[in-house]
């Protein structure tokens, strides 16, 4: 078996295409298959070797590793082949209409309550015709010829798919530009490299059944198609706005790969969603057979809340490894269970360890509340023994009797429970704090 995910480097991946790829590498993983990352770049204006490396890197902190290697921009010669072949056996014609005569045939078309087809106008120009255009300066784009014939195939997670070629237009495979499209590229790779299963989102169905003549046509091996659902918020969109940050966002935010991992693995199985340990868990439980074609919800939280799960079991050694700043374990092990990203352990050492400016609305009250607080070895307790000793000394409770605490100790209006970052603190920095003094 030989999957390949082919995404183009044209910007960051996002988690729909995250979940393709992870698809992909686990599918043929789980048959003792091979995994192949291709880099569709023939769109150079927009690919660049930047997003390229982020795909790459986005991929391996992920723990997806691939066993072969393409890039289309170093393959043209074989797709120049393959369009000598299909010239030759009259399967691609050219067109000169401008896009905006393309444009004015299908709304024509869909006024007159017709499909907007291409009506094959560039198969009856004469070579007259045609010099006529080039005379003009027009450059043709080439469509393959489809054979008007029911297409279909048997999808691992759709079942039987049936589709009328004659309810498609020709496809456009080169254009005026002389570029390639999507269409030819990808199935001279399938073929070129044998591919045997190939995986990607529900939204490639049609290109499918247009491939499968192209894959007819150059005489190459249809592979197993399979067609998973695509991922959406509850709102039916997926946008950054609504939670689909890329994977190069998730790092920096310290996302754990896992959490990402094990979510996209099951979201859209009978499978619940619980957190695994390793890709080796995932692999090994992973069947086709188990993915259905109903749409597949995605919130940011289901990540989030088995990041979130994996950080509260995270032992010190694996957690220092990751961290951007140098803790100790007593301070790992207190904060642990009040964190959701390691990105929030930095913000709980500056609170505790680093100077900030206290926020002092009423000097009287910040100093009877230092002279209340205890001596000797503080922990979660201290906390709730303190501030009731406050409230009985000042009459104060609710947001009045908290407030300017949580100000004075941490600078700020929110944040971690203080009851774990007292402790945390210490009382001589407290002490401070309650002064107005910057600690």
């Amino acid at each position: 078996m030989l999957t390949r995910f082919a995404p183009s480097p044209t910007g960051y991946l996002h988690i729909g295409n995250v979940r393709t790829a992870l698809l992909c590498y686990l599918y043929a993983k789980k048959e003792g298959g091979k995994f192949m990352l291709r880099l569709d770049d023939t769109d150079l204006e927009r690919s660049t070797e930047e997003f390229a490396e982020g795909i790459k890197q986005d991929l391996e902190w992920l723990g997806i590793n691939w066993d072969l290697t393409a890039k289309q921009s170093e393959r043209m010669d074989s797709y120049k082949k393959a369009v000598e072949k299909l010239k030759a056996d009259g399967r691609i014609y050219a067109c000169y209409e401008t896009a905006e005569e393309l444009d004015i045939k299908r709304k024509m078309q869909r006024s007159r309550g017709k499909p907007p087809i291409y009506d094959r106008e560039g198969l009856s120009l004469s070579d007259e015709q045609k010099a006529k255009f080039e005379e003009e300066g027009r450059k043709p784009h080439y469509r393959f010829l489809l054979e008007e014939k029911e297409i279909s195939w048997v999808d691992e997670i759709r079942g039987e798919v049936h589709f009328p070629a004659n309810h498609a237009s020709d496809p456009i495979i080169i254009r005026e530009s002389g570029d390639y499209t999507y269409m030819l590229p990808s199935t001279v790779d399938d073929i070129d490299f044998e591919v045997t299963h190939v995986l990607r989102g529900e939204d490639h169905v049609n290109n499918t059944a247009i491939q499968i003549q192209i894959f007819e046509a150059l005489g190459g091996k249809i592979p197993t198609f399979i067609h998973n659902s695509l991922i959406k918020t509850k709102d039916g969109k997926l946008s950054k706005r609504t939670g689909s940050a890329s994977l190069k966002d998730m790092r920096e935010d310290l996302i754990e790969p896992m959490a990402i991992n094990s979510f996209l693995a099951k979201v859209g199985t009978s499978d619940s969603i619980e957190l695994r340990g390793s890709l080796e868990e995932l692999i090994n439980e992973f069947d086709i057979k188990k993915f259905n074609k109903s749409p597949t919800i995605y919130a940011i939280e289901d990540i989030e809340r088995l990041n979130t799960k994996l950080l509260h079991e995270m032992d010190f050694a694996e957690a220092k490894e990751r961290l951007e700043i140098e803790v100790d374990e007593d301070f790992w092990l207190a904060v642990r269970p009040n964190i959701s990203s390691l990105k929030e352990v930095s913000d709980w050492w500056e609170i505790c360890k680093e100077k900030i400016d206290p926020v002092i609305e009423d000097k009287d009250f910040a100093a009877e509340a230092s002279e209340l607080l205890p001596d000797g070895n503080w922990d979660e307790n201290t906390w709730n023994d303190w501030i009731e000793k406050v409230k009985e000394k000042t009459g104060r409770k609710g947001k009045e009797l908290f407030m300017p605490v949580r100000k004075a100790l941490t600078g700020m209006e929110h944040g971690p429970e203080l009851k774990v970052l007292l402790p945390l603190i210490g009382r001589e920095r407290a002490i401070a704090r309650l002064k107005g003094e910057a600690a």
